[in-house]
């Protein structure tokens, strides 16, 4: 079996982190928003749409759509840098953070450097 359809290497691993934040960031807004929404609606919402972003990218890397992977890497990381820059001028915006405030800080920054590996990924794989 060759490498490239092996199910392993880097391609893969980008899966998995796209499907593990992809059901961690939906999972705990959607909860967020149905319990919490006054709190802070508009953090809450970006990261449910953080979430849906990663399910996108996540079905699309699967089924090997690397164009629609590709756009919807780059909305990611637009959305990454506008909430981060708006999570750190305008923090009244953001009572409490969404996954991508602050650039992902709370998420060890992997909401930032996600968008930008699997650009390079796909730019290099040449898909």
């Amino acid at each position: 079996m060759s490498k490239k359809n092996s199910g392993l290497g880097p391609g893969s691993l980008i899966i998995w982190i796209y499907g593990i934040f992809a059901i961690s960031a939906t999972v705990r807004a959607t909860y967020q928003l149905v319990r919490k929404f006054d709190e802070a609606p508009i953090a809450y919402s970006l990261s449910l749409v953080a979430g849906v972003v990663y399910i996108l990218a996540t079905f699309a890397l699967a089924r090997r759509k690397y164009e629609i992977a590709r756009i919807t890497m780059i909305v990611e990381l637009l959305g990454v840098l506008a909430v981060g820059f708006l999570s750190i001028f305008e923090s009244e915006l953001f009572a409490h953070p969404s996954v991508w405030s602050d650039f992902g800080s709370g998420y060890a920054f992997v909401p930032l450097a996600l968008p930008i590996i699997g650009l390079w990924w796909l730019r290099r794989a040449k898909h």
